[in-house]
C-alpha cells in the first residue's frame, strides 16, 4: 500500500491527500491563500472546487497561476443547458485565473449526461476539451445510479463520489467498479460530512483502496496538519482505530443524513435539513454549546413548520424519510435543552 494514487486513465498521480476547497468560503482570503500555499508546500497538489461555492475559485485563483505548472484543479458546474455550461466555464476560468481546467465535473445532476440525449451537456464538455479548456471530462454525484451509469458508459475519465467507514457494500463495489473501468474514483464526505470526528481512522481506512484519492475538507491550519501527517506516516488500522470504526459504524451507520442538502431545494419551509437532521449527532460529536445557542434553536424550531410535503423525500440520493428524521432529531434537540436527556 503506498502513498500515492493514479487517477484511472488521467494518467493524474498524487498522494493521497486531495484538498477540499468548499470550506474556504467560510475564511478570509488571507486565511485561505496561506492555507493553499501550505499543502502545496506539503506535496498537496490535487485541488477540488465548484463554481457552487462562492468563493472559493477565487481565492484558488489569488495563489494557482504561481503553482499551476504542478497543481492539478478539478472544478464544477450545476449547469443544465448549454448556455449555462459555456458561462459557468468562462466565470470559473475567469475566477481560477488559467486557461484550462484539468477536470471539469458535472455537478450533482439526476441522470447521466451522455451524447445524444437533447441536452447538449456532453457535447459541451467534448468541444470545451476539443479547444484545450478542458483535460478531463468528470462527474461528481450522490445517486448510485447515475454514477454506475456514468463508470459503465466509459464517457467519463473520473468519478466523484461518497466513500467513507460509514459507507454500504454499494458504494464500496462501486470504488470497485472504478478501478476494474480505469475510471479515477474520487473519495468525497470522508469525514461523512463532520459525523466522523477521528481523522486518523478516517484516513486509515480509505488507505486500503488504491485506486482512491480522498478529499478532505479543509477550514483550519490544524486539520490539514493531520492530513499532512498521516500522509507521511502511511495510517494502518489499529487495533484502537478498527475500535473507533466499530463504535461510529453501530451509533451512525445505516438511516443516517450525509448532509448533501440536495432535499432542501424548493423545501416550503425553508428548513435546514442537512443540518437538522443531523443534530443529536452533531450535538454528540462536537462542542454542544455551538448546537445550543439561540441561531440554532430558532433553526430546529423551523421543523415545526413542516408540511411533510414530500419535495425532500423525493430528492434524497439515499432515499430517507426527512420529515421523520427531522421530528427524531427535534425531538432528542427538545430532551436535551429541557435537561431530560444529558449529551
Amino acid at each position: 500500500m503506498g502513498n500515492r494514487v493514479t487517477l484511472g486513465r488521467t494518467g493524474i498521480t498524487s498522494v493521497k491527500n486531495a484538498f477540499g476547497a468548499l470550506p474556504l468560503q467560510r475564511v478570509s482570503a488571507e486565511y485561505a491563500v496561506k492555507l493553499i500555499k501550505k499543502a502545496f508546500g506539503a506535496g498537496i497538489t490535487v485541488f477540488d472546487t465548484a463554481r457552487a461555492y462562492s468563493d472559493s475559485e477565487e481565492k484558488l485563483g489569488m495563489v494557482l497561476p504561481d503553482i499551476r505548472k504542478d497543481a492539478v484543479i478539478a472544478t464544477k458546474t450545476f449547469a443544465s443547458t448549454p448556455e449555462g455550461f459555456w458561462s459557468d466555464l468562462k466565470t470559473s476560468l475567469s475566477q481560477l485565473k488559467t486557461d484550462y481546467i484539468d477536470i471539469y465535473q458535472f455537478h450533482a445532476p439526476n441522470f447521466c449526461p451522455k451524447p445524444g440525449d437533447g441536452t447538449g451537456l456532453y457535447e459541451a464538455m467534448e468541444e470545451a476539451r476539443g479547444q484545450g479548456k478542458i483535460r478531463f471530462i468528470g462527474i461528481s454525484c450522490h445517486r448510485y445510479s447515475v454514477a454506475e451509469e456514468a463508470v459503465r458508459s466509459g464517457l467519463y475519465d473520473t468519478l466523484q463520489f461518497p466513500l467513507s467507514y460509514l459507507s454500504s457494500r454499494r458504494d464500496i463495489d462501486l470504488a470497485a467498479l472504478c478501478g476494474e473501468k480505469n475510471v479515477g474514483f474520487i473519495a468525497m464526505k470522508a469525514m461523512a460530512g463532520g459525523l466522523i470526528t477521528n481523522s486518523a481512522a478516517a484516513y486509515a481506512w480509505l488507505a486500503q483502496y488504491e485506486n482512491a484519492l480522498p478529499i478532505w475538507g479543509v477550514q483550519r491550519e490544524r486539520e490539514l496538519d493531520e492530513f499532512i501527517s498521516y500522509a507521511d506516516g502511511l495510517p494502518e488500522i489499529s487495533a484502537e482505530l478498527q475500535a473507533a470504526i466499530e463504535r461510529d459504524r453501530e451509533e451512525l451507520a445505516g438511516e443516517f443524513c450525509r448532509g448533501c442538502g440536495y432535499c432542501m431545494a424548493g423545501c416550503p419551509a425553508e428548513i435546514r435539513i442537512d443540518l437538522c437532521a443531523r443534530m443529536s449527532q452533531l450535538i454528540r460529536r462536537a462542542p454542544s454549546a455551538s448546537w445550543l445557542n439561540e441561531s440554532s434553536q430558532k433553526m430546529m424550531g423551523k421543523i415545526n413548520d413542516c408540511t411533510e410535503c414530500g419535495l425532500c423525500s423525493l430528492k434524497c440520493p439515499y432515499d430517507l424519510n426527512p420529515p421523520a428524521l427531522l421530528k427524531r432529531h427535534l425531538a432528542d434537540y427538545e430532551n436535551i435543552l429541557s435537561g431530560k436527556t444529558e449529551v
